[in-house]
C-alpha cells in the first residue's frame, strides 16, 4: 500500500507559477508577463557585502533566530524613517526567508484547525494556500469595481472563528492601493473585535500616482493587533535571496520563535549580509528604477485601451500589475494556456486568485526589459482581440 498524503496538502491548489512555467518551457520563444519580479538586480553594494563570510568564520555558524543584530537595527531605522513606526518594547522585528515564510509562520502562530482568515478578493494565492495548509479556512470577501476594499462586507464576514483580516497594499494581483481611511477602518475593526490586522506591504515603494502607501502600524494604539509584512524581493531586486521580515506584537514573539526555529533555525546569513547593505542604500536607490517601471506602466495601459469594452482594465496605481477583466473569456486557465500555445505570451489566470467569474488575467510588466514588455503586450492584445485568445 502507498502511504497517504495529508488532507491539508491535498486541499491546497497547485502553485500556478510552476504550472505556467512548465507551459512556457514547452513553447520556446514565449515572453512571460506572469511572474511578479523586477527586471533589475540588487545593489552592487549588497553583492559585495557577502565577502564578510570569508573574513569572519563565525558568520558561518547559526545566528539569532529572529535575524542578525545589524539587519534588525537597519529594519527598525527604515520603519522609523519611512513610516514613523517605532519598534519599541511592544513590537518585535523578525527576519524570515522571504515574505511568504513570514505569512506562513504567522498563520501557524495564530490559527487552530477550522479558524478563519478574511482575504479580500482577488486574493494573493500563496496566502490562501498558507491558510489552507495549516488547517484554516480562507474567507474571500469581494472588493468593488476598482478593487478597493468594501469595509461593510468585511465586517459582515467576521465570525467567532475569525482570527485575522489580511490587506495587501499596494495589491497583488490588482495593483490597487488602499487609502489611509480604508486601512484605518480595517485596523480599527480588528482592534474592536480582538483579531489581527495583517498588513502585507511588499510593494510599499511601488506607487505611481497619488498619495504614497500607508502603513497601518503607524496608527496610535495599533501595536497589540497589527502585523506588518515586508520583503526585499521587489524594490531591491532580491527575489532569489529570500529576505523578508515582519513587525509583530511582542506577545506573538515566543510562538513565532518556536516556529522559526523549527522551520529555519535562522534566516540565511549570506542573504542577511546582502540585505543589510541594500537597506543602507535606501529608498533613494530604488526610486529611479521604480520610476522607469512607471513609464512602462503608462505604455501598457495605452496599449490595452483599444480592447475596451470587451476587456476592462481598471487603472490601479500601484505595484507592477494590471488585472484584466474579460466580458466573455470563459475559463481563465484555459485562456492563459491558449495565449501561450498560440501567441507565445504568458499571463496568470484569475482562478489562481480566487475568481473565475468574470474571467480575469493578471499582467505583470515588472520582469522584462522595456522593449520585451512592449513586444509581449503586443502579442497579448493580438491574442485577446475577439475575447477568445484564438
Amino acid at each position: 500500500m502507498v502511504p497517504p498524503v495529508s488532507r491539508r496538502a491535498l486541499a491546497v491548489q497547485a502553485p500556478i507559477i510552476p504550472v505556467i512555467a512548465q507551459a512556457i518551457r514547452e513553447h520556446p520563444g514565449t515572453l512571460s508577463l506572469g511572474q511578479g519580479v523586477v527586471y533589475y538586480p540588487p545593489p552592487a553594494r549588497a553583492l559585495e557585502a557577502v565577502s564578510a563570510l570569508s573574513a569572519d568564520p563565525s558568520l558561518n555558524r547559526y545566528q539569532a533566530v529572529h535575524g542578525t543584530d545589524a539587519l534588525v537595527a537597519a529594519i527598525a531605522a527604515r520603519l522609523a524613517s519611512d513610516h514613523g513606526i517605532a519598534v519599541g518594547s511592544e513590537r518585535r522585528v523578525v527576519v524570515t526567508a522571504g515574505g511568504n515564510m513570514a505569512f506562513l509562520n504567522l498563520m501557524l502562530a495564530i490559527l487552530d484547525p477550522g479558524d478563519e482568515v478574511i482575504l479580500p478578493l482577488p486574493w494573493y494565492f500563496n496566502q490562501e494556500m498558507a491558510v489552507t495548509l495549516v488547517g484554516g479556512r480562507a474567507v474571500g470577501v469581494p472588493t468593488d469595481a476598482d478593487y478597493q476594499l468594501d469595509i461593510d462586507a468585511i465586517a459582515r464576514a467576521i465570525t467567532p472563528r475569525t482570527r485575522a483580516i489580511v490587506t495587501v497594499s499596494p495589491n497583488n494581483p490588482t495593483g490597487a492601493v488602499y487609502g489611509r481611511e480604508s486601512l484605518a477602518a480595517v485596523n480599527r475593526l480588528c482592534g474592536e473585535r480582538g483579531i489581527y490586522h495583517v498588513s502585507d506591504e511588499a510593494y510599499e515603494y511601488f506607487v505611481h500616482e497619488g498619495e504614497p502607501s500607508f502603513a497601518p502600524a503607524a496608527l496610535p494604539g495599533s501595536e497589540p493587533h497589527t502585523v506588518s509584512l515586508y520583503s526585499l524581493s521587489k524594490a531591491y531586486g532580491f527575489a532569489s535571496w529570500r529576505v523578508g521580515y515582519m513587525l509583530i506584537p511582542a506577545h506573538l514573539y515566543p510562538a513565532i520563535a518556536k516556529i522559526q526555529d523549527t522551520n529555519l533555525i535562522c534566516p540565511p546569513v549570506v542573504s542577511q549580509l546582502a540585505a543589510t547593505a541594500a537597506l543602507a542604500e535606501g529608498r533613494a536607490w530604488c526610486e529611479p528604477r521604480i520610476a522607469a517601471l512607471g513609464e512602462v506602466r503608462q505604455a501598457v495601459f495605452d496599449a490595452l485601451a483599444p480592447l475596451a469594452p470587451r476587456v476592462e482594465v481598471p487603472r490601479t496605481r500601484g505595484a507592477f500589475y494590471c488585472l484584466l477583466r474579460l466580458a466573455s473569456g470563459g475559463d481563465s486557465l484555459a485562456l492563459a494556456m491558449r495565449l501561450i500555445e498560440r501567441h507565445r505570451v504568458a499571463v496568470l489566470p484569475g482562478s489562481a486568485f480566487g475568481i473565475d467569474d468574470p474571467c480575469l488575467l493578471r499582467v505583470s510588466y515588472g520582469a522584462l526589459r522595456r522593449e520585451e514588455v512592449f513586444e509581449a503586450i503586443g502579442r497579448l492584445v493580438e491574442g485577446l482581440r475577439g475575447g477568445s485568445g484564438g
